[in-house]
This record gives structure tokens, C-alpha cells and sequence, in this order.
């Protein structure tokens, strides 16, 4: 791989943290939290075009969950679930297929952790994490993947 194709590729990945990162902030009211829909995870589909999207996603989600979050738990769990969540993506084949490992993923790691911390019942948080992953992963993040996949075309 040559040296432009590389730093086209690390840019790419820094752009994706930096608007991970600025999403979440933004919509701070909805982004943390046992009920949240974190309009930033409509990018965890980006794997599914671009492999660099998978480590841009985990920095953005560290450097959200740092600034904003839930300390430790946020930074070393939920980062660690967007983490896999994107590497699974990168994996799947079918556009309808790439907002699924972020809404599992996420709805069993940070549902567990928010369930301890809120003192909540985790098929409750498991719950409403996986229903407001849905909404930023299916409802903006595949029409996002469609536009993407269709401006490649054209």
C-alpha cells in the first residue's frame, strides 16, 4: 500500500473519531444514560466500506465516553463494545447486515454495565439500549450506508 493511500485511509479514520466524538458531545442529554440514543452510532456502519472506520469509531468513542461519560465504565466498556461492534461490521457482507453487531453488541455490554451502575434489571437496560441502538444504527445509519454505497456508484 503506498504512502497516499495510507494517509487518505488515517485521515479518514480521524475524521470518523472526530464526528463520533462531537455527536455524542453535542447530544449529551441523549447520548449517556440507562435510555439514550447516541445519534453518533448511526457511523458504526462505516466499517462495512471503509476498515479504517473501525479504529476511528473505537477513538471516538473513548474520547466521548472520557469527556462525557460514565468514567471507566464508559471509557474501558462501552468503547471496548463499540470496538468489536465495528469490527464485526467491517465483516458483514450485506448493507442490511452492517447496523446489526452494534445494536447486539452494545445492547449486552453497555446494557450489563448500565444495569450495575443504575441499579436496574439488565433485560431492562439490555432493552432499551438495543431500542435506542436500532434507532441510530437502522433508522439514520443504514439510509447513511445507502447514500455512501450510492455515491460510490455515481
Amino acid at each position: 500500500m503506498n504512502n497516499r493511500i495510507m494517509i487518505k485511509m488515517m485521515a479518514r479514520g480521524a475524521m470518523i473519531a472526530g464526528i463520533y466524538a462531537i455527536l455524542t458531545i453535542s447530544f449529551a442529554p441523549i447520548s449517556y444514560g440507562p435510555l439514550q440514543v447516541r445519534i453518533s452510532e448511526a457511523l458504526t456502519v462505516l466499517p462495512f466500506l471503509w476498515p479504517e472506520a473501525v479504529m476511528g469509531l473505537f477513538v471516538g468513542c473513548i474520547t466521548a465516553n472520557f469527556l462525557g461519560g460514565l468514567g471507566i465504565w464508559d471509557i474501558a466498556l462501552g468503547s471496548t463494545a463499540t470496538l468489536i461492534a465495528a469490527w464485526l461490521t467491517s465483516k458483514t457482507t450485506k448493507p442490511w447486515l452492517a447496523p446489526l453487531p452494534p445494536v447486539l453488541i452494545n445492547s449486552v455490554i453497555v446494557g450489563g454495565y448500565l444495569s450495575l451502575l443504575y441499579n436496574i434489571p439488565w433485560w431492562s437496560t439490555m432493552t432499551y439500549v438495543a431500542v435506542g441502538q436500532a434507532v441510530a444504527c437502522y433508522l439514520l445509519g443504514l439510509p447513511l450506508l445507502h447514500l455512501m454505497l450510492n455515491s460510490k456508484k455515481g
